[in-house]
């Protein structure tokens, strides 16, 4: 009996100096060893690359997996940078931030000693045309101590998504950028402790689109559980760019490459400029502000280009069901479309007045553009003529009628395509589709952050939901009633990676299938309630 106490004693102070002395940070993977950081709360490991610079003759190329093998422990306590954009938040006409050698993951895990952790893989918005990962902070979910969280850096703007709809410059270099990620993740996370088979991919506004479409890649069931779409599908009008090749051969007049019609030296004339050019050029295909917001995105590639991503139309690939059929989730919020609308309550500074005021003078061609009614209508300018009817009438478009603006804003680049997405799923789909609107404004949000104006409540902005999962900088701090929200959506999170279902607090969502009839069942979720709504 007393070897037995001994035994278990000495097992015990074993276990606990092991414990203790054991290199949480030191992590090995095929490239050799990393080293993250402590945190207090969580360990990271950031700035970890999963593919060669795409530099020279690798920019516009589909990623090449990163072989390099390092012969020191790498550091990966250093924060990521974000790669070179056109980045609408820096002020002043330089706006380009960022670097070209970029493509990293990034991983947070929190510090509870478990293994197997569920993993949520996360791709940022900022409308394929800007972004940084840094914003969207971890701790929330850290503090819930049941996941790992993994941030993607990817190719933005014309370096992500140029495109000449050829073969020489196929586009969707972004795309494939997190495609290479996802297999990264898939088959390093769980050096990190993390399963690699309860993976959920998550994303927001491009990031969300961006989710959608690889939900729409047939590999993507043999590395991801579940996936969750915030603010953004592929069938919102900002995502599928059609006028692609003309915007690849505006740039190479621009930039003054010798030869503007033959891609193939275009290709090789923009391999040469200087990145920096590349992304300055962004400003020439903008009318005023930001708008419109995605020069260049995801497009549907030309049958011969190599690696192709997305060779057909999303809508036709739903339809056709030849996608990846796994338990998915998308989402917008109330007054989504905000975001894209309060750039509409800057001061014009040739005229004094908002721009919102512009609108007035030419709304059929502004609203073809910034609306992006171009690429769902054929007859975009008499759309744009109903859509004035519906949401104003009569009335001119100006800073009393703001709301009434935000809301057409929400409803086109936002609502209708969620809707349409889950509708169209729900007829084509094997796996379970769901829906959620989330209305309940926060004290400060981003369109209080853009404008400093105090004299227009904005609603449930973009970002609200999102930034209660993420912290982000500019948002006010959570309010009680948010605090409790922010542990739901995690809660709901981690069910839904671990068991497929979903249900926020005791609301249970509802699926979604061809029985529906015409309608689309979401969770409505507010302050304190939430409640299954048609739509």
């Amino acid at each position: 009996m007393k070897f037995i106490i001994v035994g278990t004693i000495l097992l015990g102070l074993w276990s606990i100096w092991w414990g203790k002395s054991k290199d949480h940070l030191l992590v090995e993977i095929s490239n050799g060893q990393l080293r993250g950081k402590d945190n207090g709360l969580y360990y990271s490991y950031e700035s970890i690359p999963y593919a060669e610079a795409p530099l020279g003759k690798l920019r516009f190329e589909a990623p090449q997996p990163y072989s390099q093998k390092w012969d020191h422990v790498f550091d990966a306590s250093i924060s990521p940078k974000p790669c070179m954009q056109w980045d609408q938040f820096i002020e002043g006409e330089d706006k380009v931030g960022g670097v070209e050698d970029c493509l990293t993951v990034n991983i947070y895990k929190p510090k509870t000693g478990k293994t197997n952790y569920p993993v949520m893989v996360y791709i940022h918005g900022g409308c394929f045309m800007f972004g940084d990962i840094r914003l969207y902070q971890p701790e929330y979910l850290m503090e819930s101590g049941n996941i790992i969280l993994v941030k993607v850096v990817y190719r933005l703007g014309p370096l992500g998504f140029l495109s000449a709809e050829d073969e020489h410059i196929s586009g969707n270099f972004g795309l494939k950028d997190q495609q290479l990620a996802l297999k990264w993740v898939h088959a390093n996370i769980a050096k990190f402790g993390g399963d690699p088979k309860k993976i959920m991919l998550t994303g927001f506004s491009a990031g969300g689109a961006s989710t959608h479409l690889h939900v729409l890649h047939p590999s993507t069931k043999d590395m991801v559980k579940t996936a969750v779409s915030f603010s953004g599908v592929s069938l919102n009008p900002w995502v599928m760019i059609k006028n692609a090749r003309a915007n690849t051969l505006k740039m190479a007049e621009i930039l003054k490459c010798p030869n503007t019609r033959d891609t193939q030296e275009i290709k090789e004339c923009l391999q040469q400029k200087p990145a920096k050019e590349i992304v300055a050029s962004v400003k020439y295909f903008q009318n005023f502000g930001y708008n419109p917001f995605t020069t260049f995105g995801p497009v549907v590639e030309h049958k011969n280009a190599p690696q192709a991503f997305l060779t057909q139309h999303p809508r036709d690939i739903i339809q056709a069901g030849t996608y990846s059929h796994i338990p998915y989730l998308a989402s917008y919020t109330a007054e989504d479309g905000g975001y894209n609308a309060v750039e509409l309550l800057q001061v014009n500074p040739q005229t004094g007045k908002e721009y919102i005021h512009l609108l007035n003078d030419d709304w059929e061609e502004l609203a073809s553009k910034n609306l992006f009614l171009r690429n769902i209508k054929d007859q975009h300018q008499e759309y744009a003529k109903a859509l004035r009817e519906k949401y104003l009438g009569d009335r001119e478009f100006s800073v009393e009628n703001f709301l009434k603006v935000q809301e057409m804003y929400t409803d086109v680049l936002f609502r209708d395509g969620v809707l349409e997405t889950l509708k169209l799923h729900s007829q084509h789909s094997k796996a379970p589709v769901y829906g959620y609107v989330y209305d309940n404004p926060a004290d400060q949000c981003i369109g209080h952050y853009m404008t400093s104006r105090k004299d227009v409540e904005f609603g449930t902005n973009h970002l609200d939901d999102l930034s209660l999962i993420m912290h982000y900088p500019i948002r006010s701090a959570p309010r009680p009633d948010e605090k409790i929200i922010s542990k739901k959506f995690i809660d709901m999170l981690v069910n839904f990676v671990e068991t497929e279902k979903l249900a926020f607090g005791d609301c249970e969502f509802e699926k979604n299938n061809a029985d529906n009839g015409d309608g689309v069942k979401i969770l409505w979720i507010g302050k304190d309630k939430c409640k299954t709504i048609v739509e």
